[in-house]
């Protein structure tokens, strides 16, 4: 069952959306939010996670309109294909498969006619008992020390990944301490070397093909830097890989008893949850990387069994292409209130950009309507000292996602408590602003009646401006595996209805080539 190749804008619920929007596009949020039981009406729950959109310029009809679109362009046969194991990355001619890496189910799961669910479960508890054995300090370096350090050594999702959720889940790591080196620039490898020592440190390469320039690259310069006080027998103590080459591997003097495998049914910006996942899990501790699966896995079945209309990645999703295709919204912010969530911005541009940026739909033909949001944010409090002035009174139209956590983990109650007033008064003044009239009486009251003419329009907010609030009890692993796979089947929808493969990345491939080419001359 291929997807079906349906150009989103000859649908008949496209023309009605367009003649909705005409209707309804000047309608205010202010207005709308008068509406009784608006908050109950626009929001949804799924256990430990509630999410309320209630700040958008949308009605009952516009949601029932943007559902009739998800179902006119075959969206639930979209959803089926993918959990079924189906080609759905046909340009490569790939199964996409992530989901299956978190399932709990004996359900097989086939890909070209073979159960992947064994591999998978063999690779879940090599992981485990690598971990075990490293963070129990039974594992030794060359010099028979325990290990103190992990160093993970990739590039794009084989390290943004990783990186975003070990740095989320820092409250939760154990004595082992985590760095990641990716970029090829050789000052980025030589600070993260230079206060490691070779005796305690443990190396994991991620590549596919061990053949990627920037990781191969820097694992060479880290094995002339470890053999500077070690030798070539000690390599497999200090260094394991995450890839398929095995030839590769050998010649790189790792022992194929520390190779764990890759697949090719799992994409790169898609593959923290398979292998590439093992610094994750030497980080914070196997049972800690399985409940970060088992909540992405909740998010999976609520992704694949839910009604569009109470399905809350479909529902993120719709509303995005409401503002991306209809009101002519660029970009989207994502504003998560934790400070340990400061990666999921870089995270989130690889994983949205790098899918959903492709001017070609699934004919092959150039696309006449817009595709691929452009993603960017930081996190509260710091961003509403910077960039939030443009969101409130630029002249773009910024819709935003806010994430937040009902309860804080080191329990400083009166921080939590100004870090939720700010991260719903955001929302509030996005949504509502403040009116010519409310300014006027501000000024007046506070004794400046004599500069209600110079300063009354700088001080004025319009609002409108949309916002969800995606709210969690508490940052855990499984909270944090929910979020990335909410996300992730926002990605795949929004791709679906935009008629485009949302799972190939031919765009980073021309400036690499070049790049070669230069080098060799």
């Amino acid at each position: 069952m291929a997807l079906q190749n349906i150009n989103p804008t000859s649908t008949i619920a496209w023309k009605k959306l367009e003649d909705h929007f005409n209707e309804i596009h000047k309608i205010n949020i202010k207005d709308l939010a008068k509406e009784e039981n608006r908050k109950e009406k626009f929001s949804l729950e799924l256990n430990d996670l509630f999410v309320d959109f209630s700040k958008n310029r949308i009605t009952d009809k516009t949601i029932s309109l943007l559902v009739d679109l998800a179902k006119e362009v075959g969206l639930k046969e979209a959803i089926e294909s993918q959990f079924l194991g189906e080609k759905i990355n046909v340009t490569e001619g790939r199964a996409v498969m992530h989901t299956a890496l978190r399932s709990n189910s004996d359900e097989p799961v086939l890909v070209e006619g073979k159960n992947i669910k064994p591999q998978i479960q063999s690779a879940l508890r090599k992981i485990r008992s690598f971990s075990n054995k490293v963070i129990s300090g039974k594992w030794k370096g060359y010099t028979g020390k325990s290990i103190t350090d992990i160093v993970n050594i990739g590039i794009g999702g084989s390290d943004l990944g990783p990186d975003m959720i070990v740095e989320s889940l820092k409250f939760y790591k154990n004595q082992l301490n985590t760095h990641f080196v990716s970029n090829i620039d050789g000052d980025h490898v030589s600070e993260i070397i230079k206060n490691l020592n070779p005796e305690t440190t443990l190396f994991v390469i991620v590549s596919k093909t061990f053949t990627t320039q920037e990781t191969i690259s820097n694992a060479e310069t880290i094995k002339n830097w470890f053999l500077k006080s070690a030798t070539i027998f000690d390599i497999p103590k200090h260094f394991v890989a995450v890839s398929t080459n095995l030839v590769a591997i050998d010649n790189f003097g790792i022992n194929k008893s520390n190779v764990f495998p890759m697949w090719d049914w799992v994409g790169g910006r898609f593959s923290l949850w398979s292998a590439v996942g093992l610094s994750i899990s030497l980080s914070v501790g196997f049972n800690n990387y399985r409940a970060l699966l088992d909540g992405a896995e909740e998010m999976d079945l609520h992704f694949r069994n839910e009604e569009f209309d109470q399905n809350i990645p479909v529902i993120l999703a719709l509303l995005s292409i409401w503002y991306n295709n209809f009101y002519g919204a660029e970009t989207e912010a994502v504003l998560p209130y934790s400070q340990y969530l400061k990666k999921i911005p870089d995270y989130l541009q690889q994983a949205i950009m790098e899918s959903n940026g492709k001017g070609v739909d699934r004919n092959g033909n150039k696309v006449n309507y817009q595709t691929g949001t452009i993603v960017w944010g930081s996190t509260g409090t710091n961003m509403q000292h910077a960039f939030m002035q443009l969101v409130h009174q630029g002249t773009k139209l910024i819709p935003a996602d806010f994430i937040g956590y009902k309860e804080s983990l080191y329990g400083l109650t009166d921080h939590h408590k100004k870090l939720m007033a700010n991260y719903y008064g955001q929302m509030d003044a996005l949504a509502f602003g403040k009116s010519k009239e409310e300014v006027h009486l501000e000024l007046k009251v506070s004794g400046n009646e004599d500069k209600i003419a110079t300063l009354l329009p700088f001080k004025v907010f319009e609002g409108n401006r949309p916002s969800n609030a995606i709210l969690f009890d508490k940052l855990t692993p499984n909270s944090l595996g929910k979020l990335v796979a909410l996300y992730e089947h926002k990605i795949y929808t929004q791709g679906v209805l935009w008629n485009i493969y949302s799972y190939d990345q031919f765009g980073v491939e021309l400036g690499k080539e070049l790049a070669k080419k230069l080098l060799n001359q």
